[in-house]
């Protein structure tokens, strides 16, 4: 069956340390997250988290609690980091990245998830995928959490939804 690599939200925001949203383990898994871009080609989707121009509902008090981040989509912190260049994104305002636009990328395919943050914008997209009874894998050792606890537990959650929910290291993701 085919696959495509989502590359989630691998953005400046959760790179850089002086973020608030940063990333500890991100540079860790930037090397990994290039071997699996590598591999699988054309069959790469990189998305974006962006704000929204005028929050909704309870996503006011979440950027209330984060008014740094309502900035524009062309703002240098929601770019994807310099080590990819990818010809174009799939963005989202929300934290999960199965939406229409994903949906019809990746077709009938199986999907593989590497990025950040494992404990929300992953699992998000994972469980939201894997609901629309899309075949996911969850590259572990490819993504990051906002620690290394939060990582841990979310990958434990996403594994009580196999078998719709895979998770798997670089190399036997590389293997198949």
């Amino acid at each position: 069956m085919k696959a495509i690599l989502a590359v989630i939200d691998l953005q400046n925001v959760f790179a850089d340390p002086a973020s608030p949203w940063f990333t500890p383990r991100f540079a860790e898994v930037v090397p990994r997250i290039r071997k699996l871009v590598t591999a699988f080609g054309d069959d790469v989707v990189f998305t974006r988290f962006v704000a929204p121009r005028q929050p909704e509902g309870a996503w006011k008090q979440y950027y209330a609690q984060w008014p740094f981040a309502l900035q524009p989509p062309d703002a240098p912190l929601y770019q994807v980091v310099d080590a990819f260049q990818p010809k174009s994104t799939v963005d989202a305002t929300t934290f999960g990245k199965w939406h229409a636009r994903m949906a019809t990328r990746v077709g009938g395919a199986s999907l593989v998830l590497a990025g950040v943050s494992t404990d929300c914008c992953v699992l998000s997209t994972a469980l939201a995928a894997a609901d629309a009874g899309v075949d996911v894998t969850v590259v572990a050792d490819a993504c990051a959490g906002a620690d290394d606890a939060s990582h841990a537990k979310a990958l434990d959650i996403m594994r009580l939804y196999g078998p719709l929910v895979k998770v798997a290291t670089t190399e036997e993701v590389l293997a198949k």
